[in-house]
């Protein structure tokens, strides 16, 4: 394979992976029912196909179909249960971009290609290379596409995680005013999913949702708590789920809990205190001492180095 043919192969598959990245950059938040009727208001003649086509983003019209079309061929090799733990994956990074398991598997694939590709075109710059070691370098380069969004992912999950785990103690807090007052617990959390823009608030409304649907309020927050996987967040669940099961005072049962979850925040701020001192032990070692070193020593170093150099002159020169 030539050189020239290498670098074209190389710069089309640099050129798969942009459009990818803007298109998945590009994907825009569904329109609300309001946003619809004012721009249904605002024309002066119904769209046609094509301009209804064209409206749309780029990711819509262009990458989720290629990620539906890879994905459906690798769906017939794919189990069930295989199916449901990505669901879950998916669901624990709060559904990034509103892909589910097809489309998530599609992105795989076509990462897959994509670093495999640059891995091929890699092997016949490097001829110079064992065969081993050429073979070593596609599989890594396709083990590191088929694994990277699960990275991505399993890192969009812990943010989202650490996001609720950080706004919940305030959360109750107000859900606990709010059933103080007078409102409804289902009421309290259209409060606070009106109030905050968070992954917790939009873990209550996506619940309130369910439950004008028609779920029942103990299942709609258990699944909440399953989409989620914060303990603390599964406790306050099972506390809410219990008491209403037993007819005890929900705002007593959030009173306890706003509390719990106060201390407890203010636990886990305490111990990363006292583990700031270890995460900064390898810099003083390896950046502040050495500096240090080098102001405090350096001029005594320079001075010997001198006297030295006048000692071994003066005994060359005959000088006693």
């Amino acid at each position: 394979m030539s050189l020239t043919l290498i670098i074209i192969l190389g710069l089309f598959l640099l050129g798969g992976a942009v459009l990818l990245i803007i298109g998945l950059r590009g994907a825009r938040k569904p329109a609300s029912i309001e946003d619809r009727l004012a721009d249904f208001g605002t024309l002066e003649r119904p769209p046609t196909l094509e301009e209804l086509e064209l409206s749309q983003p780029f990711s819509e019209r262009v990458i989720l179909p290629l990620l539906r079309g890879l994905a459906s061929f690798a769906s017939r090799f794919t189990p069930g249960k295989g199916t449901e733990a990505m669901q879950h994956k998916l669901d624990l990074a709060g559904n990034p971009y509103g892909w589910g398991p097809t489309e998530f598997l599609g992105v795989r694939l076509l990462v897959t290609l994509l670093l495999g590709g640059l891995g091929f075109a890699l092997l016949f710059a490097a001829k110079h290379l064992p065969l081993v070691q050429r073979v070593a370098m596609i599989g890594g380069a396709v083990g590191m596409g088929y694994y990277l969004p699960i990275l991505w992912l399993g890192s969009k999950a812990s943010k989202r995680q650490k996001d609720v785990l950080r706004s919940l103690p305030d959360a109750l807090d107000l859900l606990t005013i709010c059933v103080e007052a007078g409102l409804g617990f289902d009421g309290a959390m259209t409060k606070v999913a009106d109030k905050w823009d968070n992954e917790l608030s939009r873990a209550f409304m996506r619940v309130i949702q369910e439950l004008q649907l028609g779920k029942l309020r103990r299942e709609a927050l258990r699944d909440m708590a399953y989409r989620v996987d914060v303990p603390d967040l599964s406790t306050f669940v099972a506390a809410i789920v219990q008491a209403d099961q037993l007819g005890v005072s929900i705002a007593r049962v959030l009173r306890i809990q706003s509390d719990q979850m106060r201390m407890r925040r203010r636990q886990r701020a305490e111990e990363l205190a006292r583990s700031a001192g270890i995460k900064m032990l390898p810099a003083i070692v390896f950046l502040i001492f050495p500096a240090i070193f080098i102001i405090l020593l350096g001029p005594a170093v320079i001075k010997i180095m001198t006297m030295e150099i006048d000692i071994f002159g003066a005994g060359s020169a005959g000088i006693p």
